[in-house]
């Protein structure tokens, strides 16, 4: 199983920068038990954005975290997640949240598997996904809501090495239209995809997506 091939390989290198001794990471509820995120707040990314910062703030933390395998909500603010059979609500990642322009590093060695803009109200916005091999397994990390300017100049199959800066939190026009995070996610077989991935699947086909991307906090080490 590649979390057990994981496991074995801790610790990897820092997605983002803190100090686990002495910044505080708020743990963020984005499901229906969450009274506080009101349509009209979903409705309005700035509104949604504030929400965020103001949560940070009055409880001094440094990033907001978590979303993995977390039923949500908030994905009924766009079509994009809407299918006609059933719409996707299940995420398949884990969501740091924190300013535009927070600096995303490598946390292990690999070379760059697929990028692209994935310009659509709701989608991840400016993308990469990095292929990496343990143990003589492939797998695959995407990071999603990045700065525009970090997809000039790249290649696929790129070698990336840990620790090295890959990206930065993008801002609201060029991260798919969400309050500045990362969205980081395991995947193992892309299934023939690139510059993209569900990152949110329907609830009915949770096992299938869950047994393809791993919880990320394996790497991540920050829940």
């Amino acid at each position: 199983m590649l979390d057990r091939i994981l496991q074995q390989h801790q610790p990897f290198q820092p997605v983002v920068l803190y100090n686990a001794a002495n910044d505080r990471l708020l743990p963020m509820d984005f499901t229906a038990a969450n009274k506080d995120l009101n349509p009209e707040i979903l409705d309005d990314v700035y509104l949604f954005t504030d929400y965020v910062t103001k949560q940070l703030a009055q409880h001094q933390c440094l990033f907001g975290i978590g979303g993995y395998a977390e039923h949500r909500s908030i994905y009924a603010r766009s079509a994009h997640f809407d299918t006609e059979e059933e719409p996707r609500r299940l995420h398949l990642a884990v969501d740091i949240w924190g300013p535009a322009g927070t600096t995303v590093y490598v946390p292990l060695d690999g070379e760059i598997h697929s990028f692209r803009f994935n310009d659509i109200d709701g989608d991840y916005g400016a993308t990469i996904i990095l292929r990496h091999e343990l143990e003589g397994r492939i797998f695959h990390t995407l990071y999603g809501h990045l700065s525009l300017a970090d997809l000039e100049g790249l290649s696929e199959n790129d070698k990336i090495v840990a620790g090295q800066v890959l990206a930065h939190f993008g801002d609201i026009p060029e991260n798919g239209h969400w309050p500045p995070h990362l969205h980081f996610q395991v995947i193992e077989d892309m299934e023939g995809k690139k510059g993209d991935y569900p990152g949110v699947c329907r609830y009915s086909e949770r096992e299938k997506y869950l047994a393809n991307c791993p919880d990320p906090n394996i790497i991540l080490q920050m829940i």
